[in-house]
């Protein structure tokens, strides 16, 4: 009995010595203020998840009008979803089937595009990889420590410009050439980032060769249409009262087109056009999300549409997406395409210099579609 009696006080004390040197290195915060914690120390959401909060900061709660209900999502409706597999059999119905998507959703699924498996899951993987390192690591890269405008970590969207933050982490990587990336972007989802976007790009050639014929564009500028790239990686931490905040806050993006890996999770909703309702995009293995972005809005003289999109918070599990936003140069001057108005249609966007819209956008919070406003002619 003795020794049985001491067996388990040993054990007792070895668990409560393991239990004290985990929480003893766990970081302490005060929620009143989480903005060090967050942002400056570069903990992000994530860390905020881990340290095993049962209640959301109320920096991070919501307006009820931002929040997603079930009042306000359609349930028996989806984007479409596009094979590309018979591209080059069946070219001109793919091709109608993507411009028509483009005029009626903004948004579409696409399956059989050619970039395997292989790619796709290792960027997801890599992803995993760069948000499980340390904070200190992580944080190197932030806007104050970053050697680099081009590679940026940081969490919600523009924290300083925010009334309620959003429950994301990410890092974003201007893509200006493999030189650069090999120098400056995070070695824990480099290769995995470049080897995603250089298999993105004949598939993103396809679409706007389709997206350009519909618009009886004949000779295809793609320094204008893609003149620079950037790959983003979020990271969305499993979150206390889900149902009182958001991943991303109701936005348009700036590209041109954007392509979307996401993974199993789901959580991205659509506003369906001309309605104040929304729909889930499922997530399809092996799928790519494709939106239309507010620059080519602008230069299809609106027949494309860029359209409100958003990212819900998970009490269940975290997840993560992978983005490539295809944009014009910071340098190109967008506005309405000579072929667009060539029938006499009156331009409703004004020429305007790319890299201005962009500013325009990252100096406020998501605000819907507010900034292509900034391109309209009044």
């Amino acid at each position: 009995f003795t020794s049985s009696y001491i067996l388990i006080i040993n054990h007792t004390i070895n668990f409560l010595l393991l239990y004290f040197n985990y929480y003893s290195k766990m970081p302490t915060i005060d929620l009143s203020n989480i903005t060090d914690f967050v942002v400056n120390e570069g903990h992000g959401v994530k860390g905020l998840s881990e340290i095993g909060l049962q209640k959301l900061p109320k920096q991070y709660i919501q307006p009820i009008e931002e929040r997603i209900t079930t009042n306000t999502v359609i349930l028996d409706d989806q984007i479409p979803i596009i094979d590309m597999s018979n591209w080059d059999i069946h070219n001109k119905f793919v091709s109608e089937k993507i411009c028509n998507a483009a005029e009626k959703w903004g948004f579409f699924q696409i399956i059989n595009h050619d970039i395997s498996l292989e790619v796709l899951e290792s960027v997801k993987d890599a992803t995993y990889r760069f948000f499980k390192q340390p904070a200190v690591e992580k944080n190197k890269h932030s806007k104050e420590n970053s050697s680099t405008n081009n590679v940026r970590y940081g969490t919600s969207f523009t924290p300083k410009a925010e009334k309620a933050l959003e429950w994301k982490d990410y890092l974003s990587l201007f893509y200006v050439s493999d030189e650069e990336a090999a120098a400056l972007w995070p070695c824990a989802l480099r290769d995995e980032a470049l080897e995603f976007m250089r298999n993105s790009e004949i598939v993103m050639k396809k679409l706007l060769q389709a997206l350009m014929k519909g618009l009886n564009v004949k000779e295809i500028d793609e320094s204008v249409l893609m003149g620079s790239k950037r790959i983003n990686v979020n990271y969305y931490p499993k979150c206390p009262n889900p149902e009182l905040t958001v991943g991303v806050g109701r936005h348009s993006d700036v590209s041109t087109l954007t392509i979307l890996l996401q993974d199993n999770i789901g959580g991205l909703y659509v506003k369906k056009l001309d309605s104040d309702m929304w729909v889930h995009v499922p997530p399809i293995h092996g799928a790519l999300v494709i939106n239309i972005g507010d620059a080519l809005q602008i230069m299809s003289n609106g027949r494309y549409k860029s359209i409100e999109h958003r990212v819900i918070a998970n009490g269940n599990n975290n997840r993560i997406s992978v983005p490539i936003f295809v944009n014009p140069k910071p340098s190109d001057v967008i506005g309405p395409l000579k072929e667009v108005l060539e029938s006499g249609e009156e331009p409703i966007y004004k020429q305007v210099l790319y890299s201005d819209y962009v500013k325009h956008f990252f100096r406020k919070a998501h605000d819907g579609k507010d900034t292509v406003d900034f391109a309209k002619i009044n």
